[in-house]
This record gives structure tokens, C-alpha cells and sequence, in this order.
């Protein structure tokens, strides 16, 4: 058995310099599978991702995907890639499982949860919910791109980088601030005091497994542990379903064991593992 991959169509690129590619996987000259390469420009130019690999049902379990993959790390390390990246979904157990092999590890997960009932927490934790106000968004926007800049030099985005990759993220996102038609910004108040936020999209999803979807959901940290987090998935699993949507969705890092102990408790499920992999 010979496996390798053959361009299917022309390398594709863009104004900004990124670039992508359709591959044959091949059995000789024989066609079994197909895959898609791009660079993935959030990150920088120097970050690949497997956008699609797919081999016919009866070339399986024959180790080509595998081939594949590592034939792919070697295209991308020849496009100047220092890392790749994949998403698998979350059912597709022999993916994760040759990914893992392969070295590919989880750094984020998709989770998901089915609104099919109106949301009624039996014991809610007090407080009450009011809109993010206009005086209040510059210092949200900059207390929020703090933790997020931080998690994107984490996985080894340069500050510089990673903070003008979010600014342009959040321009596109809210163009009119906390007015932003589709968004929703709420602020948690507790016993006077301002205890968390809620920035939540009800009617879209920027992931094909939900239909509505939570940006961010943060306590302070001197109000943690007291169930401002779970009040606060519950104004979104509410705000959902009264706008239509089916299903509420988000995104967690896996290394935040307690952000996932709480969405796990609320019944949400993964959906879609995130991966990635550093070229040598």
C-alpha cells in the first residue's frame, strides 16, 4: 500500500496572504479520500489546519488516514507553519483517537446543550441582571481582552499579535458596543455590588452545532463560588430559548477545570474538540 496525496485543484489565496489547497489521497494512482489544507489567519500566517480529511468507507481502518495527516504536517511545515490545528467532532472517536496518537493535543472544546424547556432553576442563586451600560463597556472590553490576550500568548500568539487580532474580533462583533443589534450584555448585581457579566448572542452561533451562543461569562473573582456562574448560564439558557433557538452553545478550555465542572452540571456536552500540534 502507497499512500499519498495529489493536488485536486489549484492553490487558492487571499489579500491577506493566507493560503489553502485541495488534496486527493491516494492509494497509487487511485483515489480514496480526500483532504484540505488551509492557514488558519486568527493565528498568524504561521498556523496551518487540517479544514477537511475524509477517506471512503471501504479504505478505513488501512492506516491512510494517518499517512495523510503526516504527508499534510509536511505540506504545511513546507508553507512556513510552525503549528497545526483541527477540529474533531465530538463522536468521531476514531479521529481522536489516531489524533492523539499523532500528538495532537486538546487545547479547547465546543459544548452544547438542547433547549427544548423553558429553563427553571429549582434553587437560584439571588441577584439580578441588568444591561451592560454604555459608561461600563470600555472597562469590560479591556477586563475581558486581558484574559483572552492571556490564553492566546498561552498558546503562543505574540501579545502584539494576539491583542490586535481581538480588538479587530471585537470591532466586527459589536460595532455599536453594548447596542449592538443580535448581542446581549448584562451585568450581574448581588447586594449592590456588580458580581459578573454575561455577553451573549441568542439568535446566532458562529458554530454549526448550536444556534445560539455564549461569547463570555465571567464572575469576579471575589464573588467565585457561590452560584453566579450557574445564575448566569441560566439568564442565557432563558434569553435563548425565548428568542427561538434550539440549542445554546460555547466554548471552554479544557484546562479550566472549574468553568467545565459547572457546564457539565448544567447538562452541557461536547460537540467539537479543538486540537492542535506543534511542527518540529
Amino acid at each position: 500500500m502507497t499512500t499519498t496525496l495529489r493536488p485536486s485543484g489549484p492553490e487558492e489565496h487571499t489579500a491577506d496572504g493566507a493560503r489553502s489547497r485541495t488534496y486527493a489521497v491516494c492509494d497509487n494512482a487511485r483515489a480514496v479520500g480526500t483532504l484540505r489544507l488551509s492557514v488558519d489567519t486568527r493565528y498568524g500566517l504561521r498556523t496551518g489546519r487540517i479544514a477537511e480529511l475524509a477517506v471512503d468507507p471501504p479504505e478505513r481502518r488501512r492506516g491512510r488516514a494517518a499517512i495523510a495527516l503526516l504527508a499534510a504536517e509536511e505540506v504545511l511545515q513546507g508553507w512556513g507553519c510552525a503549528r497545526v490545528a483541527a477540529t474533531v467532532p465530538a463522536d468521531a472517536e476514531g479521529a481522536s483517537v489516531l489524533a492523539g496518537a499523532l500528538g495532537y493535543v486538546e487545547r479547547n472544546r465546543t459544548l452544547t446543550k438542547p433547549l427544548t424547556h423553558p429553563v427553571d432553576d429549582p434553587a437560584p442563586a439571588p441577584g439580578t441582571l441588568r444591561p451592560l451600560a454604555e459608561q461600563d463597556f470600555a472597562a469590560w472590553r479591556e477586563r475581558d481582552g486581558r484574559r483572552q490576550v492571556a490564553a492566546l500568548t498561552d498558546r503562543g500568539v505574540p501579545a502584539d499579535r494576539a491583542g490586535t487580532l481581538l480588538a479587530d474580533e471585537l470591532r466586527a462583533l459589536l460595532p455599536d458596543g453594548p447596542a449592538t443589534t443580535g448581542m446581549l450584555l448584562r451585568v450581574l448585581v448581588h447586594d449592590g455590588a456588580d458580581v459578573g457579566t454575561l455577553w451573549l448572542s441568542p439568535s446566532a452561533s458562529p458554530r454549526p452545532a448550536a444556534d445560539a451562543w455564549v461569547w463570555g461569562v465571567e464572575v469576579h473573582d471575589a464573588y467565585r463560588r457561590h452560584g453566579h456562574g450557574r445564575t448566569l448560564m441560566r439568564a442565557a439558557e432563558r434569553a435563548s430559548h425565548d428568542a427561538g433557538a434550539s440549542a445554546l452553545g460555547l466554548n471552554v478550555h479544557v484546562d479550566n477545570a472549574p468553568a467545565r465542572r459547572l457546564y457539565e452540571s448544567l447538562g452541557y456536552r461536547a460537540a467539537e474538540h479543538h486540537l492542535e500540534k506543534r511542527l518540529l
